[in-house]
């Protein structure tokens, strides 16, 4: 299963497109406190659309709940950053039977230094132009859950259209 880990998001729309990311893919998204809106608010429902009335999160209090809950393995826990050596591409991310965690850091402050410490060899980043300092938070999410599921042979997806709506 693949594992989207938000620490501390900002901004009500990047989380509701990541909602939709996580519902699209069958990914599970959690959540790590203090966030930047309310979950409550009307921006982060509107944000969230429709997804929101079927779609379940977790919500941790800070990151060490989050580890005591979920207990990731440190083999399939990967955090995405600007700062890695490693692309995205260069992970084995394959294992149908493996739970990935993916842990992604606010938008404007990252992760802090302990989680790079703590995942110093599974830090993976996304190329692109040297001069630009970041992508959007909920397209790195779909980048990586995406190419998880690649290389997974999208293993719980639909490969056919259904009209909906």
């Amino acid at each position: 299963m693949i594992h989207i880990v938000l620490f501390q998001p900002e901004i009500p729309p990047n989380t509701g497109n990541i909602i939709r990311t996580c519902m699209a893919s069958n990914a599970k998204l959690h959540l790590i406190k203090p966030l930047g809106f309310n979950i409550d608010a009307a921006s982060f429902k509107r944000a969230g659309l429709d997804y929101l009335r079927s779609f379940k999160f977790d919500l941790y209090e800070d990151f060490d709940d989050f580890l005591n809950k979920c207990n990731p393995q440190q083999k399939y826990t990967y955090i995405i950053t600007r700062f890695a050596d490693f692309t995205y591409c260069d992970a084995n991310l394959s294992n149908v039977d493996a739970d990935y965690y993916f842990i992604f850091g606010s938008e404007t402050h990252g992760l802090p230094d302990y989680i790079h410490e703590k995942y110093y060899e599974h830090r993976l980043r996304i190329p692109m132009d040297e001069n630009a300092r970041c992508l959007n938070l909920s397209n790195t999410v779909a980048i990586i859950a995406y190419e998880a599921l690649r290389q997974q042979n999208f293993p719980t997806l639909s490969r056919v259209n259904k009209l909906k709506g």
